[in-house]
């Protein structure tokens, strides 16, 4: 199994590698920086590096399980030593903008009582639906002041792996109206928003909200009758 170096260490921008196998299009290396997607947020990209060739990467993502690098043309051999170079402007931004979806998550939840229904990303802007029955431009705006006032607030976000009957034991721990975890898993990835927000995650973050940056929400539209979707965006 691939050793997922993102999951304790987000910022870590180059990796050593070692390619164990190939599959159609891509490659599985014994230790990975590359995020596979998932939890709302994209893939990463960028290059592998042998020698002095640099193999771009199109897309990461869990086949069957393994994370599979994918790349155009020629793969490298296995058991090929190379070097992992993240986008890191852009898995930086990625990492804002998901500590940002906290910020609101936990806002709502903790001032409005709602649950997430949904949610995705793109570096700098995200959406989030919540069981909300209405909503106007003033819960708007409060909802707004309210997580800025998180971002400057400083919170330290912390991850931690436990055990899985250990991480149940926290209430509220699953955020959304639908349980995404997948059944029989041994360890399960907490994300804390310190005096704010604990979620069981798997995805990258920022060290601390006032990384985050000031944020804006510019839409808000309606899903259905207890279904209302936020469209946030950050400051670049």
């Amino acid at each position: 199994m691939t050793d997922l170096l993102f999951q304790t260490d987000a910022y870590l921008q180059e990796f050593a590698a070692q390619v164990t196998a190939q599959v159609e299009g891509g490659v599985l290396l014994d230790r990975t920086a590359f995020y596979p997607g998932g939890g709302g947020q994209p893939h990463d990209t960028g290059t592998l590096t042998a020698v002095s060739r640099a193999y771009p990467i199109t897309k990461v993502a869990k086949v069957n399980g393994q994370v599979v690098h994918f790349m155009a043309g020629e793969l490298p051999a296995v058991g090929t030593a190379v070097t992992g170079q993240l986008d890191w402007p852009r898995r930086y931004q990625l990492m804002r903008t998901h500590t940002a979806m906290h910020i609101l998550c936990g806002v709502v939840w903790r001032d409005y009582g709602a649950q997430v229904t949904g949610g995705n990303m793109d570096p700098l802007q995200g959406r989030m639906d919540f069981e909300f029955e209405t909503m106007r431009q003033e819960l708007v705006a409060e909802i707004e002041t309210a997580v800025n006032r998180e971002v400057a607030a400083a919170r330290d976000v912390r991850v931690q792996i436990l055990p899985r009957e250990e991480a149940f034991q926290i209430p509220d721990l699953i955020r959304t109206k639908i349980n995404l975890l997948p059944a029989g898993i041994a360890e399960v990835r907490t994300v804390e928003l310190v005096g704010l927000d604990l979620q069981a995650d798997g995805g990258t973050h920022v060290a601390n909200t006032r990384e985050v940056g000031r944020m804006r929400i510019v839409d808000y539209k309606s899903k259905g009758k207890i279904n209302k979707r936020i469209y946030v965006e950050l400051e670049a």
